[in-house]
């Protein structure tokens, strides 16, 4: 059974390697798929994403990262995948994602969503929040693997210019 782990991963957090070390113990690949999200405005380009997850799911062999920029739905029908694997923090993320769950099966009959609670201590975790931290000199190294921390590290520090 193989599944894919959709999102913008805008860094890629500790919260969403807890789902993907998971979702690689349960299936026998996962695709990350990471969107390209333009509408999101993101602070890594898609390329950098890209590169940041595979640096640190590398310990993961049954797990890919690909990109991609086209409905969900069609992303899986080309990768011959019906699962998708999606986090759930709390209550007010359940609302949100079971609507995408249903429209999700509305444009594709055969797709079946699996919902993973990340462990406690990412339960307040987003990549939002870290974003916004990193942007005012905070220290998010106990937030995101290692790789995404030098990531940061670098994207924050040559635009403070020191």
């Amino acid at each position: 059974m193989n599944a894919i782990y959709p999102g913008t991963f805008d860094p890629l957090t500790n919260g969403h390697l807890d789902i993907i070390e998971r979702g690689a113990k349960m299936f026998d690949s996962l695709i990350v798929a990471v969107a390209e999200n333009k509408r999101k405005k993101p602070l890594f380009t898609l390329d950098e994403r890209v590169k940041m997850i595979k640096e640190s799911v590398a310990h993961l062999h049954n797990v890919e990262i690909e990109p991609f920029s086209i409905l969900l739905v069609d992303f899986m029908k080309e990768k011959n995948v019906n699962i998708i694997l999606r986090g759930l923090r709390v209550v007010s993320d359940f609302e949100y994602e079971l609507q995408l769950a249903l429209m999700n099966r509305k444009l594709y009959q055969e797709c079946e969503t699996v919902f993973l609670m990340p462990n406690k201590k990412y339960i307040f975790l987003s990549s939002s929040m870290v974003r916004e931290i990193a942007s005012l000199g905070g220290d998010v190294s106990c937030f995101v693997p290692e790789p995404v921390n030098k990531y940061i590290y670098r994207k924050f520090h040559d635009k403070r210019g020191t």
